[in-house]
């Protein structure tokens, strides 16, 4: 069954446009599993590219990965592998803020990457949680047990305990860090509010964000200087051409994974994929990358983070995420009459 604007209905089901906590315990895990692999890909890429290359823009890689976007989604649409609507003068009020949300996300994203060692960086970026949970209760109207808070509050204090042992403070890369937190929190919840098939749908999101978004980054690219930066950058090795060009794949593949994970979640578990996937690359970089500095109240902090993140899968696994907002229950009740 498909919904408006050919967006296929959640897996299982019974009509669409339901709420998210119909779908398939598959569907939701493999939505999870493949937002995860697809963010995981995407931080060592871009600490190949910013760090590593000494790549000097990372406003001009969020140029090229919308692009890249706009040519993938458009090119399907004509080929009637995808819909989404036309435009017209509705589609910037059905999309604001998320234009906004999205570069700003963006920018401190690629930006903090390059601050900060991977460990520390993945330790901070758990304050995304919180500001999650509590812009879906503020406007997505959510509620959540009492299990699914003390487990975020479990990432939280393991967060807390290993920032407090990090021998390598910049001021700046905090910043970053934080920033990125909230505008991911945003944008996470925003989309989960426009995703609506019958409004512009996934691929219509995505698409149009990416429209209205190119030309004010290209506008920041070049009055920053970045433009004049990137014509003066001499690494063109075939190495290097094929990281810019994955990079520019997977930043595509990861805004479908946000979005659809969202779609079949909540964003407050698309921010834990997140969060245990950082913890992952925290463990990693204890042995590779030669950018970790070892200490033991960082390394049980992390240890309490990927507990706390364990243990939100299970019950999200179990359902207990997924109870019905004041949002769902009035999108699903024309849908029930007809």
């Amino acid at each position: 069954m498909k919904g408006a604007q050919g967006e296929p209905a959640a897996l299982g089901s019974p009509f669409p446009g339901s709420p998210p906590s119909s779908s398939s315990p598959l569907a939701r895990l493999l939505s999870a599993f493949f937002y995860g692999t697809c963010s995981f890909l995407l931080v060592l890429v871009n600490k190949a590219v910013l760090t590593a290359y000494r790549f000097p823009s990372p406003v001009f890689l969020g140029i090229g990965q919308m692009v890249t976007t706009i040519l993938i989604l458009y090119v399907s649409k004509l080929n009637n592998i995808i819909k989404f609507p036309d435009f017209d003068k509705s589609i910037p009020r059905k999309l604001f803020p998320l234009p906004l949300i999205y570069v700003g996300n963006h920018i401190s994203g690629l930006s903090s990457t390059s601050k900060l060692s991977l460990p520390m960086f993945t330790v901070l970026r758990k304050f995304t949680i919180p500001f999650t949970l509590v812009l879906e209760v503020v406007i997505l109207g959510k509620h959540y047990p009492l299990s699914i808070i003390i487990s975020v509050f479990a990432i939280i204090l393991g967060a807390f305990i290993a920032a407090g042992s990090d021998l390598a403070f910049n001021l700046e890369g905090y910043t970053f860090v934080l920033l990125n937190d909230v505008f991911t929190a945003a944008n996470g919840v925003y989309t989960k509010q426009k995703i609506d098939p019958k409004e512009l749908g996934k691929y219509g999101v995505i698409f149009y964000n990416a429209c209205f978004m190119i030309i004010p980054t290209v506008l920041i690219s070049f009055f920053t200087g970045d433009f004049q930066q990137i014509a003066v950058f001499s690494v063109l090795d075939s190495e290097y051409q094929y990281r810019m060009i994955a990079q520019a794949a997977i930043l595509f593949l990861l805004m479908y994974a946000t979005v659809l994970c969202s779609h079949y979640n909540s964003a407050l578990t698309t921010t834990v994929v997140g969060a245990i996937k950082n913890v992952t690359i925290a463990y990693i970089g204890m042995l590779v990358g030669g950018d970790y500095i070892f200490s033991m109240l960082n390394f049980i902090g992390l240890n309490i983070c990927m507990a706390g993140g364990l243990r939100y899968s299970f019950l999200t696994i179990r359902g207990q995420d997924n109870l019905k907002c004041p949002m769902d229950e009035e999108k699903a009740m024309p849908d029930a009459k007809s």
